[in-house]
């Protein structure tokens, strides 16, 4: 671990200290270190130092942040890089005892490059921090603060296209339209003419000349060619660039759109990306956004762990179990899945979610806030490196609605603080529809979802198993009582769910995948209910998650 100067100072500046142990209440948490609570107050003469999280690896909580509706720090309205480094000691203190901040390990930030519209996939300069967020010292200065604190700082990169004002594109129609192929640009963008389009894919035409760009998003956003080593070499260099700055990673926009059509090619390119990226940083945290089926998907995660969706939105398995439906399904899914891709690679994770930018917010999936917390429960005390969309923490809600938008599905955060970060442009989500508290309101709150998920991932980061462990799914023979068996090292640990609105009982030594295992003690619990471990009959209350040991 490297501390900053700066890091140094602030420890030991800061005063003394009193640690308090938390007692999770109904619809909370508990932990088996509660029940010593009488000895939470500490000899004042003991000063108590704040301890960074000790992680060393990239099995870590990611926390994804749509910059421009985050946090504004200087009033125009937008949120900018100024504000998540104000907002830091909410997402991540730098002390894992304080129990005041989320205790996030990781931040992706939404692209943050030179563009003209308000999401910012399509980059004007990838090497200009568009002048709504900041200036690059901005984010040199928030990746100098994820170092002292051990956070992960990573930025969304799309390569696969760019803006049509982007000066490469510029040059490319420049040179079509002249046909002057000894221009560095004429192959810079993937072209056809007319006789050789292809079905499936979106093409615009260059005015003028029988020439027809690839974009499969928008005639706004040409795609690169990647059968051109110049383009290759300049993703390359934009990667490095922000490698040396301190940046810690990329989350790739878009991956099957390399080759759009040509799962193998594109497959192949990220292979080849991520190796030339790891000779600069051998720990370069990477996923991909491959929105398709796991059959696609797995094909990636040779060299690239990729996003798991169908564990997220409305009918996915995390939030079909959370409302009650199987739970043997997701437990069976989630072993399955970690098996196929430790296949492909020894460093795969599970990458789990609930929703994103792209995506209706879960929030808005569920009749009760109970059900929200056990869709959490369920995603955060799993395997790999789950990613919390900003917001989701204290419920905000936000969908596309008859307007069609992803605006709506991208608004500003309710801190509740006097922060004055507007909704993007586009937006229609109606305020009628919108949660009536805010993250100022949450925190006061001790039974908030808010300070819910700060307990959950405290419980979560406790057990280095949980992230890290190899999951077998345990059928208690309920659709509403299941769980894992989880190795890791020489440590087994057993996570338990009932998803029901009643207590369940159950004999472990009733359950054939524990044959040979047995547990002696109560970990944590976090939900509705509370938990006990009576020999070998576990009890769990409605809707409430345990860990035994």
């Amino acid at each position: 671990m490297k501390f900053t100067k700066m890091f140094l100072k602030r420890i030991f500046a800061l005063s003394l200290a009193i640690v308090s142990i938390l007692a999770f209440a109904s619809c909370d948490g508990n932990s088996d270190e509660s029940k010593e609570s009488d000895q939470s107050l500490q000899d004042e003469s003991e000063a108590v130092q704040p301890k960074v999280d000790p992680i060393a690896d990239n099995f870590r909580t990611f926390y994804q942040i749509f910059v421009g509706s985050y946090s504004d720090s200087n009033g125009d309205g937008f949120g900018d890089i100024r504000g998540i480094i104000n907002r830091m000691d909410y997402l991540n203190d730098g002390d894992i005892n304080s129990g005041k901040s989320l205790g996030v390990q990781g931040i992706w930030l939404s692209p943050i490059f030179s563009s003209s519209s308000y999401h910012k996939y399509d980059a004007t300069d990838y090497y200009k921090i568009d002048w709504r967020f900041g200036e690059e010292k901005d984010l040199k200065e928030l990746a100098d603060l994820c170092e002292e604190r051990n956070v992960k700082l990573i930025l969304d990169l799309a390569i696969n296209h760019t803006s049509k004002s982007h000066k490469w594109f510029e040059e490319f129609k420049t040179a079509r339209t002249n046909g002057d192929v000894s221009n560095k640009y004429y192959d810079y963008y993937t072209c056809v003419t007319t006789a050789e389009k292809q079905n499936g894919i979106a093409y615009q035409k260059i005015a003028g000349i029988d020439c027809w760009y690839e974009c499969n998003f928008s005639g706004d956003m040409p795609e690169l060619n990647f059968d051109n080593e110049d383009v290759k070499k300049e993703v390359l260099d934009i990667a490095k660039h922000y490698l040396d700055l301190g940046i810690d990673g990329f989350r790739f926009d878009a991956v099957k759109y390399i080759y759009y059509g040509n799962t193998k090619k594109s497959a192949d390119f990220w292979n080849w990306y991520v190796s030339e990226l790891k000779k600069i940083k051998s720990d370069i945290y990477c996923v991909g956004e491959c929105w398709s089926g796991e059959s696609e998907i797995i094909q990636y995660y040779k060299g690239l762990n990729c996003f798991n969706f169908a564990m997220a939105q409305a009918e996915g398995t995390v939030a079909s179990a959370a409302k009650g439906f199987s739970i043997t399904k997701y437990t069976n899914y989630i072993e399955s899945f970690q098996k196929r891709i430790l296949e492909e690679s020894a460093d795969a994770m599970i990458m789990g979610f609930l929703s994103n930018h792209d995506m209706d917010r879960i929030a808005g999936a569920f009749v009760t806030e109970n059900n929200m917390r056990m869709a959490a429960n369920l995603y955060l005390l799993c395997s790999g490196s789950p990613v919390i969309y900003y917001g989701e923490e204290i419920g905000m809600k936000g969908s596309r609605g008859t307007e069609n938008t992803d605006a709506n599905r991208r608004l500003a955060m309710l801190w509740g603080d006097g922060d004055k970060v507007k909704n993007p442009v586009g937006s229609t989500y109606s305020a009628d529809k919108q949660i009536k508290t805010t993250v100022a309101t949450q925190l006061e709150d001790e039974n908030s979802l808010c300070n819910y998920y700060r307990k959950l991932i405290a419980i979560r980061h406790k057990y280095e198993a949980i992230a890290r462990g190899t999951y077998t799914s345990l059928d208690c023979g309920s659709k509403n009582y299941g769980g894992f068996l989880v190795e890791y090292k020489e440590e087994k640990i057993g996570i338990f769910h009932n998803t029901s609105t009643e207590e369940i009982s159950y004999d472990l030594k009733d359950c054939k995948d524990l044959a040979g295992v047995s547990f002696e003690q109560l970990g944590d619990y976090i939900g509705c209910g509370t938990a006990k471990l009576e020999g070998s009959v576990l009890t769990i209350g409605p809707q409430t998650s345990v860990i035994v040991k």
